[in-house]
């Protein structure tokens, strides 16, 4: 018995612990006001103009310096039971959820596992969105968005090697931290009665080229119930049927030679906001023949956005990123919802609802000895607003004007 205990605790192989992090500060300046988030290190966009008394208020200098997105994280590697081995990652960051203070933030907490002689591992826990995890070579902390998806989600994410350089990804995700649009602004609530987010990409890897290709399809059930203003029945309320279905295909490649790299990344993505896009949705038809339980249609808003972006060296590195998105309208033509008192559109509200598009431009240097870094990147982003009313695809009318914002950024980071 003894020995038959031995021979089956000899079958766990003990883990190994890294504890890793930095600490990272911000000092930012812009030329206007700008839509951020995380005390404004996050840019999304420029703000519109403001006029009072002759004055565009949104055109003032502003600034801030902060040492938010601190970082903390555990690696765990090594962990094996008989042929399958098990690696992890805990990380979390200080963030600023609400009000001023910052707070611990979990960033990402999964597994990962594989087999001896297997061409399969999974990857389960909150771990980055695959169509998110190629950033452009940039230091600010947006990483690129909204010209760049950006998204952190619950997944159970299977890779499986194809030989000669192929791989293949399929996930499955849940929308956490970061949400869709809706009825009631932004909310679980129309993923958690719809199906879930699935992602089917390609990959193939060698030396100096990695490439990808994947699609990201997104189930919501934006509207169960809602007020029934057809009928006669004071206070009555219909049940709603239907879902919006979109279908977002990227693509991505990255090429390295010694110490240069270069990275290039697109998507048409469709309602897209849940991964930082400046993106939509609204209903194209409302079927209230039934009474009381009607069926509603959806269609998505289509945004291009796209990036390339370069880095060159290693103690002094020079980098830099040009960005670009456009919204490209509906899918198909938007309902008139005002007979039923209800909005027949919405928009990813980080950002001004009548920018039409958008450019970015990012020249960085960055000065690296041993394991202290000190950056400065120059941020040019223009945005082009719309005016006057929605067509039946939900782009503005009316004239355009473009905005520009100077973004100043400068650096430092101790990893350890």
């Amino acid at each position: 018995m003894l020995l038959c205990g031995n021979a089956f605790a000899q079958e766990e192989k003990p883990a190994k612990f890294k504890l890793y992090g930095f600490i990272r500060n911000y000092m930012v300046a812009d030329t206007r006001a700008v839509s951020a988030g995380t005390e404004d290190l996050y840019f999304y966009m420029p703000k519109g103009r403001d006029m009072l008394n002759g004055a565009d208020m949104n055109a003032e200098f502003n600034w801030r310096f902060v040492s938010l997105t601190t970082r903390l994280g555990l690696d765990v590697s090594g962990y094996k039971w008989g042929t399958m081995g098990v690696s992890g990652k805990v990380e979390a960051d200080f963030y600023t959820l609400s009000g001023s203070t910052p707070i611990l933030r979990l960033r990402q907490a999964f597994m990962k596992l594989n087999w001896d002689d297997s061409p399969v591992s999974l990857t389960i826990g909150q771990a980055w969105h695959p169509v998110a995890a190629d950033m452009p070579h940039v230091n600010n902390l947006e990483t690129g968005a909204p010209f760049n998806p950006f998204n952190r989600s619950p997944q159970l994410t299977a890779d499986v090697s194809l030989g000669s350089g192929f791989s293949l990804t399929a996930s499955l995700l849940y929308l956490n931290h970061y949400l869709p649009t809706g009825p009631a602004g932004k909310s679980k609530d129309y993923y958690k009665y719809g199906l879930p987010e699935f992602y089917l990409g390609l990959n193939y890897k060698t030396d100096h080229f990695v490439g990808k290709i994947g699609l990201d399809m997104v189930n919501l059930r934006p509207y169960r119930s809602m007020a029934a203003t057809w009928v006669n029945t004071p206070d009555a309320k219909a049940r709603i049927q239907g879902l919006l279905t979109t279908f977002s295909p990227f693509l991505f490649v990255q090429y390295t030679n010694g110490l240069f790299q270069l990275r290039a990344k697109s998507i048409l993505a469709q309602a897209g906001e849940h991964m930082n896009l400046l993106s939509g949705y609204g209903v194209s038809e409302l079927d209230f023949s039934k009474g009381l339980d009607a069926t509603m249609k959806y269609t998505p808003m289509q945004d291009w956005a796209s990036f390339v972006s370069f880095q060159y060296g290693k103690r002094f590195q020079v980098m830099g990123m040009l960005g670009y998105m456009k919204q490209l309208g509906t899918t198909r033509d938007l309902a008139d919802m005002l007979p039923f008192g209800s909005k027949n559109l919405w928009i990813n509200n980080s950002a001004d609802e009548r920018i039409q598009q958008a450019f970015r431009a990012t020249p960085t240097v960055a000065w690296n000895l041993g394991k202290f870094t000190v950056s400065l990147e120059y941020n040019l982003t223009a945005a082009e607003f719309g005016s006057g009313d929605r067509n039946l695809r939900g782009m503005f009318t009316g004239d355009k004007e473009w905005i520009l914002n100077h973004r100043f950024i400068c650096m430092t980071k101790f990893n350890f």
